[in-house]
C-alpha cells in the first residue's frame, strides 16, 4: 500500500466539537450578574441595530434576497416590515447591529463583537416562537434568548482568549459562526451528536480574509461581515437538523483539517472551562462609535479639546501613546477612502474628537470629511508609539485594560500635559458609572424609529429582568415593528 493513501477510518470527534456541544446542551442559566448584563447586552445591541436604520448604505441590504418574497411565521428585522425566513433574518439584524461599530467588544489574542451573535439567536427566537404559537405550543422566551446570548458570548470569547486568528489573516466572524452554530442548532432541538456534526460545519467554511478590515481595502464589508457569518450559522444548523453528516476530524485531520490548513498546525483547544465569563466581562461601547481599541484615545482626545480650540494653529506635534493591538489594527496613515475607513483609523478618530470634543457616526461619512480640511492636517502631526505596559495590561486576565495617552506639543516648546485613561466607560471596571449611559443609549435609539409612548414601554420592559424575560419572543418582536 501506498504511503500516500487515505486510511478511510472514521475517527471520533474533535475534541473541541465535544466540550462545545456538552456546554452547549448542559448550561442552565448563568451567574444573576451574567443574565442582568445579557439583559443590557440586549437592549444596547436592538438600539445599534436601530440607529444603523438611519444610514441609507445599511438599509440597501435590508429586505429579502428577492424583492417581494414573504414569509409564512417568519422572522421580524427590528425596526423594520420586514418578515423574512431565519437565515435571511439573521443577516438583516447581524448587519444592522454591526453596521456603525457600536455594539459589544470582547479583546483577548483574538477580538470580536460577541452581540453579533444576537442576529442568528433573535432570528430563529422569533421563527420558533411564531410556528409555536400557530401549532398552539409554548412560544420561546425573552429568558431562553439571554440564555441563548450568554453561551454564544462565552463560546467566541474563550476561544478568542488564546488563538490569534488575525495574525494568519483570518477574521473574526470565524468565531461568530461557530458559536451561533452550536447554539442555535440547541435552540433548533439539536442534541450533543447534532451540536458537533454543526460545529464541524461551521469549521469546515474556513474563515473570511481581514483584507476589508485593512489598507488598501478596507470597505463596508467589515459592517456586513458578522451577518454573513449569523446567517451561515442558522443555514448550516438548519441542514444538519436535516439529517447533514458531520466532519468529526475537521479540525485535527494532519493533512486536510483546519488546524493544517489554516492555522499553522497549531491546536485549537479552550483555555478555561465554559460558564459565563464572558459575558460578565464584556465591554460597552458607550460614549463614542469607535473601534474599541481607540475608546479611551477618543476620552482622552475629549479632554484635551477645550485647551487645544484657541491652538490649533500653533500645535507642532501630537503624540499618541497606546497598545499594540490598536497599532496593528487601526493606526494608519494617507488617505481615508469611504467611512469603513476612517472609524478603523486610530488618527482620525482621534482629530475629531480634538477639534470637536465629541465624535459620532455621522463624522465618518464622506461629506463631513471633505468639509474640514483641518482633520487630515491633525492626522500628519500625530505619532504613534507602543507602550509595553499597556500591550501587557491589555492581555492580562484581571485587568483587560485598553489604554491610550495623549499629550500635545506647540510651536513654542510648551506642552499639555498627558492625558491618559486605562478602562473606557464600558469596561467591567466601570460598569456602576456605565450602565445609565447604556440605558439613555438605547432610549435614544428607540427614539429614531418609534413614536414615543412605545419607545417608554420598550425602555421600561427592558429594564426589568424577571418581566422581560418571562415574555415570549413573538410578543417582544412585535413591539419592534414598524408597520
Amino acid at each position: 500500500m501506498s504511503s500516500n493513501e487515505d486510511i478511510n477510518l472514521r475517527p471520533a470527534p474533535d475534541e473541541l466539537l465535544v466540550h462545545i456541544a456538552d456546554y452547549v446542551t448542559g448550561f442552565h442559566s448563568g451567574s444573576p450578574e451574567a443574565r442582568r448584563t445579557a439583559r443590557h447586552c440586549l437592549m444596547d445591541t436592538l438600539g445599534c441595530g436601530l440607529q444603523a436604520l438611519r444610514f441609507p448604505e445599511c438599509t440597501k441590504h435590508l429586505g429579502p434576497v428577492v424583492p417581494g418574497t414573504t414569509v409564512r411565521h417568519g422572522a421580524r428585522v427590528p425596526g423594520t416590515s420586514h418578515e423574512l425566513d431565519p437565515v435571511t433574518a439573521a443577516f438583516n439584524i447581524g448587519c444592522m447591529i454591526r453596521w456603525l461599530d457600536f455594539n459589544d467588544t470582547w479583546l483577548a489574542a483574538e477580538w470580536g463583537h460577541p452581540s453579533d451573535n444576537l442576529g442568528a439567536i433573535l432570528a430563529t427566537a422569533d421563527y420558533l416562537s411564531r410556528v409555536a404559537v400557530a401549532e398552539g405550543r409554548a412560544p420561546v422566551t425573552m429568558g431562553e434568548v439571554l440564555t441563548a446570548m450568554i453561551k454564544a458570548h462565552e463560546i467566541q470569547g474563550v476561544l478568542a482568549l488564546n488563538h490569534s486568528f488575525n495574525r494568519v489573516g483570518l477574521d473574526h466572524v470565524l468565531l461568530v459562526r461557530v458559536a451561533s452554530t452550536a447554539v442555535v442548532t440547541r435552540m433548533l432541538g439539536g442534541g450533543r451528536a447534532q451540536i458537533v456534526d454543526a460545529l464541524s460545519q461551521a469549521w469546515a467554511d474556513g474563515g473570511a480574509l481581514r483584507a476589508y478590515r485593512h489598507a488598501p481595502n478596507a470597505g463596508s464589508r467589515k459592517s456586513w461581515a458578522a451577518g454573513d457569518a449569523s446567517a451561515r450559522a442558522v443555514r448550516l444548523a438548519m441542514i444538519t437538523m436535516k439529517g447533514e453528516m458531520g466532519l468529526p476530524s475537521v479540525l485535527s485531520d494532519p493533512k486536510w483539517g483546519f488546524q493544517h490548513v489554516l492555522f499553522e498546525d497549531k491546536p485549537i483547544r479552550l483555555s478555561q472551562p465554559l460558564d459565563s465569563y464572558v459575558m460578565e466581562n464584556v465591554l460597552f461601547k458607550l460614549s463614542y462609535p469607535a473601534e474599541f481599541h481607540a475608546q479611551t484615545a477618543v476620552e482622552c482626545a475629549v479632554q484635551l479639546h477645550p485647551q487645544l480650540m484657541d491652538r490649533l494653529d500653533d500645535i507642532d506635534r501630537i503624540e499618541l501613546t497606546t497598545h499594540e493591538s490598536a497599532i496593528r489594527i487601526i493606526s494608519k496613515t494617507g488617505p481615508l477612502a469611504n467611512p469603513a475607513d476612517r472609524d478603523h483609523c486610530l488618527q482620525y478618530m482621534v482629530a475629531v474628537a480634538l477639534l470637536y470634543g465629541t465624535l459620532t457616526a455621522e463624522h465618518y461619512e464622506d461629506a463631513f470629511h471633505q468639509s474640514d480640511g483641518r482633520i487630515d492636517a491633525l492626522r500628519a502631526k500625530m505619532t504613534v508609539t507602543e507602550d509595553a505596559g499597556y500591550s501587557a495590561d491589555y492581555l492580562e486576565a484581571d485587568k483587560r485594560a485598553i489604554a491610550n495617552a495623549i499629550r500635545v506639543f506647540f510651536n513654542d516648546g510648551s506642552h499639555t500635559g498627558k492625558v491618559e485613561v486605562h478602562y473606557p466607560l464600558g469596561h467591567r471596571r466601570r460598569r456602576h458609572d456605565g450602565i445609565p449611559v447604556l440605558e439613555q443609549k438605547f432610549l435614544h435609539n428607540l427614539q429614531t424609529r418609534f413614536p414615543e409612548g412605545r419607545c417608554r414601554h420598550i425602555f421600561e420592559l427592558c429594564q426589568e429582568q424577571s418581566r422581560l424575560e418571562a415574555m415570549a419572543v413573538n410578543d417582544f418582536m412585535e413591539l419592534l415593528v414598524i408597520n
